[in-house]
């Protein structure tokens, strides 16, 4: 028994050994292979069918759809650009329109306002000519009565030096001469 007992123990011991060697890893033991390859191609083809049935379409539509929306948007943009393009036009259509209508404005405004200044510088040359042709008459009598008064006073003044110098003064003769030197 004793011998059958250490047969025993030898063979769990063998056995024991080669559990602990082929105890590695599973997917470095070759007779587990076709297992795994089968395995490998069974999980493969059941990624591909889910994504290519559930994913792929899911995510192709929305790619799709962010394109449309993409499209959309620049379609839009353009057609606003467009809009711009035209607003801009107009502005600056209205704006030479309003440059126009202002110096329009401002040529009649200058060409009434002229005609305004034309009318006062007539009327005050009016007046100035008046007052002139008043102010030269007033001269001419003043002139006219200065001269008189420049014939009496010669004239008194010739009678008093006449007299001053112990002669007798003839009016007459005095007057002459006073007339003869005034005029030249």
């Amino acid at each position: 028994m004793a011998t059958e007992t250490h047969d025993a123990a030898t063979d769990a011991a063998h056995t024991a050994g080669h559990a602990a060697e082929s105890a590695g890893m599973p997917q470095l033991d070759f007779s587990t292979y076709s297992n795994q390859i089968v395995w490998l191609v069974i999980a493969l083809l059941a990624i591909y069918f889910i994504l290519t049935r559930i994913a792929l379409p899911r995510v192709a539509a929305v790619l799709a759809e962010r394109q449309g929306t993409i499209t959309n948007d620049i379609a839009a943009a353009e057609e606003l650009k467009l809009k711009a393009q035209e607003a801009e036009e107009a502005y600056q259509q209205a704006l030479a329109d309003a440059r126009a209508e202002a110096a329009r404005i401002v040529a009649e405004t200058k060409a009434e306002i002229q005609g305004e200044l034309d009318a006062a510088t007539a009327k005050a040359d009016a007046e100035i000519a008046a007052k002139a042709a008043e102010s030269e008459k007033a001269i001419a009598e003043i002139r006219e009565g200065a001269l008189a008064a420049v014939k009496d006073v010669a004239q008194d003044t010739a009678s008093e030096i006449v007299s001053a110098l112990g002669m007798k003064a003839d009016a007459e003769a005095i007057t002459a001469a006073v007339a003869a030197r005034v005029k030249g």
